[in-house]
């Protein structure tokens, strides 16, 4: 299988209005994304709030988004749960809505053992022909996918790619060094050019909800080999790379967009509204940018 997408995906919000999903500026939003070079588009991830959606709601939004998207740029679906089965049902759907390929996490609250990590990406890349991205993001599930386990992930024919927001560059190395055929996609912004440099293919991004171009040129100069000017980007955009994450992803992304006039409406809860000292700390944060 080819690599899904180089550069820069951003793992998109939902908007919401009246604690429904606004679907006109869903697409104004996909539309906006790709006029501004964004690379791929990651639908119903963390970041869309994908845990607080309804069955309806997040089988819709996956066909809204094949529609919409139709083939312009790659388009990952999120179709992850702790329950094997019904992430199975999910990843069938997105495949007959057009997506390209589908982003897995492994089990949180249940959790499981390394062994059970291996069955359930199994299980599911089993029952679909699109390419599997594997999540690792130990801060939210509580347990990490060990560099082991991603070499026997990496003998299942679609097992393709890995997301790796853990944070431990060592392990993303370890990856790189002996998982060969699976691509690497980084899983926080701030880190873009530590795994681009060991071969990753690009950044799958919360900031580049608010700075989509700048997030393309960043990985668009690692994939280049221009490393002076993608450190430049790296460095420059740290700011706002932090300040997404001032409280709980997607709380600072939504009211960042809020307050850049491209309201996605409320967080359901249990998000709330930003505690308005973390708001005066992000809206510095976007000034010192240059956005506000």
């Amino acid at each position: 299988m080819s690599t899904i997408f180089t550069g820069s995906c951003v793992a998109l919000v939902t908007p919401f209005r009246n604690n429904q999903i606004d679907y006109d500026h869903f697409k104004e939003l996909i539309d906006w994304h790709i006029d501004n070079h964004t690379d791929a588009l990651l639908i119903a991830g963390t970041t869309g709030e994908t845990s607080t959606l309804t069955d309806e709601e997040h089988l819709k939004l996956l066909e809204v988004a094949g529609e919409h998207i139709a083939g312009r740029i790659p388009y990952v679906a999120g179709s992850g749960s702790n329950d094997t089965a019904y992430s199975i049902m999910l990843s069938q759907h997105a495949e007959k809505c057009g997506a390209d390929a589908v982003l897995i996490i492994n089990p949180y609250y249940n959790k499981s053992t390394q062994k059970g990590i291996i069955a359930h990406i199994k299980a599911i890349a089993d029952a679909i022909s699109i390419p599997v991205v594997v999540y690792n993001v130990p801060g939210r599930t509580g347990l990490n996918i060990t560099v082991d386990t991603f070499k026997a992930l990496a003998d299942i024919p679609n097992v393709q790619a890995v997301k790796e927001a853990s944070g431990d560059i060592s392990q993303i190395t370890a990856i790189a060094e002996e998982c060969p055929n699976l691509d690497i996609y980084c899983g926080n912004d701030d880190h873009v050019i530590p795994v681009m440099s060991v071969g990753g293919k690009g950044v799958i991004s919360v900031s580049a909800n608010i700075i989509p171009k700048d997030m393309h040129d960043l990985t668009q100069a690692a994939l280049d080999g221009d490393w002076d000017k993608a450190k430049e980007i790296q460095l420059k955009s740290n700011v706002v790379n932090r300040a997404m994450f001032y409280e709980t992803n997607p709380i600072p992304v939504k009211t960042a967009m809020k307050l850049l006039n491209t309201d996605t409406g409320e967080m359901r809860m249990p998000l709330v509204e930003m505690d308005e000292a973390n708001e005066a700390r992000l809206k510095e944060a976007l000034k010192a940018y240059g956005l506000l």
